[in-house]
């Protein structure tokens, strides 16, 4: 499943991989996770036209379960492929698969709304769409996070907003990842605390993960 967006958007979201209805529409975030993402890109004055939209994994694992560590390694360059091509300025990794590309070992709860600087692009964790599903009580606290994004946006100014053609990329050779450094904080939008997001065995604050999403 390809992404979809704007061939120049200045922010790229990264989900899992497809799910039930991804997968029947070769479209990413086109459930109900998917509406909500598109709730969230209108209330900091963006859509689906103006931003990039891609998954991890671009295909749907059996029974909608998480994906491996090798099937993960097995799409890596057609992501690389599609960062290459985008170049953004932003890249939001959605939920703890995402994150673990760049922080294996780091919960999403902790690094969650704080920007960080990976191979000059910004990096800014969210927890993934489907989490407010899966937990109420997020909601607030992922529109909360949303509403940083979009001043982080502000402070760097020139964020695309006309609507591009959508479009897709093939694969290019993987990359060796660089350093990562920490980018100070914005002192406009400070960072509300890591809060634990319940319901999942295997990484307590974060909900199971969603439908995988993309090429």
């Amino acid at each position: 499943m390809p992404g979809q967006g704007s061939p120049n958007a200045d922010i790229m979201f990264i989900g899992e991989g497809p799910g039930f209805n991804e997968d029947k529409q070769g479209v990413p975030f086109v459930g109900a996770a998917g509406q909500f993402l598109s709730t969230l890109l209108a209330s900091i004055g963006l859509s689906r036209e103006t931003v990039y939209i891609t998954n991890m994994v671009k295909c749907r694992p059996p029974s909608n379960r998480d994906p491996l560590p090798e099937e993960t390694a097995a799409c890596a360059h057609y992501l690389d492929a599609q960062i290459a091509a985008i170049a953004p300025k932003i890249i939001v990794p959605l939920g703890r698969h995402a994150l673990g590309r760049w922080f294996p070992n780091e919960p999403i709860g902790r690094l969650r709304a704080r920007p960080r600087v990976f191979d000059g692009i910004t990096l800014f964790p969210l927890y993934h769409p489907a989490a407010a599903l899966h937990n109420g009580d997020l909601r607030s606290t992922i529109e909360d996070d949303f509403l940083k994004l979009g001043a982080l946006l502000e402070d760097l100014g020139d964020v695309q907003q006309q609507p591009q053609a959508w479009a897709a990329f093939a694969p290019a050779p993987e990359r060796a990842p660089a350093a990562v450094v920490e980018a100070p904080e914005n002192p406009t939008t400070p960072t509300a605390p890591a809060q634990p997001s319940p319901g999942v065995p295997s990484e307590p604050d974060e909900p199971p993960a969603q439908q995988l999403n993309l090429f």
